[in-house]
């Protein structure tokens, strides 16, 4: 079922055409958006400090755009994450959020802080679902990063996750389009909660963030054109 299941991943990024995001001089906007795995904190690390790095490192001109704030080694690394919030929190700031930040390419990691007696799915599939449909009233032309969500070792709290991330994967089919793609982006496969996480099985530690770093700038590579 497993083997099937990223078989049906792969098969859908196969079928992109890959849009050159910008073809101008201007870095490319990225807009991180999530809860507090994105955001980070005191006691874990958020992923993007290494992906920070990893564009860098690459050559890529580009920019964190949004109107939350943390330290980077550059200076400041801006975002939309959002700790202890959920995916319906989001899709209720982020219209107005979107009008500030105008991204070119939108990172989208939300579907923690319910619970599985919940049977939340249906709720965070409609909320990203109005996300991105935000993120394209701004910019017809926004590229999607929809990630399948770090797996949770906090159980029986977080067994949803598997069952969004199947969701998630024909949500992405439905909804791309050739000129605003929706990729999705597998953060699942290879993350260990037991290994990859801080005491609470929750939040990434560093091995956690790199990982996560690694797949975003797999699929950002594909999107980024404009170099230093």
């Amino acid at each position: 079922m497993k083997s099937a299941f990223l078989s049906s991943i792969f098969v859908h990024l196969l079928s992109f055409t890959f849009p050159l995001v910008s073809a101008a001089a201007e870095p490319v906007r990225i807009l991180a958006v999530g809860d507090s795995i994105t955001q980070g904190g005191k006691t874990f690390v958020t992923y993007r400090l290494p992906l920070d790095q990893k564009l860098r490192a690459a050559g890529w001109r580009y920019e964190f755009v949004g109107s939350q704030q943390s330290e980077g080694p550059h200076g400041p690394l801006w975002h939309e994450g959002y700790g202890g919030k959920n995916a319906e929190f989001l899709a209720g700031i982020m219209p107005a959020k979107l009008r500030q930040a105008k991204p070119d390419i939108l990172l989208l990691h939300c579907g923690h802080n319910h619970s599985a007696e919940e049977k939340p799915v249906p709720g965070i599939l409609a909320a990203e679902r109005a996300i991105i449909e935000a993120a394209r009233q701004q910019n017809p032309k926004v590229v999607i990063l929809l990630a399948l969500v770090i797996p949770s070792g906090k159980l029986p709290k977080y067994a949803y996750l598997p069952e969004l991330n199947q969701a998630q994967v024909l949500l992405g089919r439905e909804l791309t389009r050739p000129e605003s793609p929706v990729m999705i982006v597998d953060l699942a496969t290879g993350f260990d909660p037991l290994k990859d996480t801080i005491l609470d099985k929750v939040h990434p530690n560093a091995a956690g963030a790199e990982k996560m770093a690694t797949r975003w700038l797999a699929a950002l590579r594909h999107f980024m054109t404009v170099r230093r």
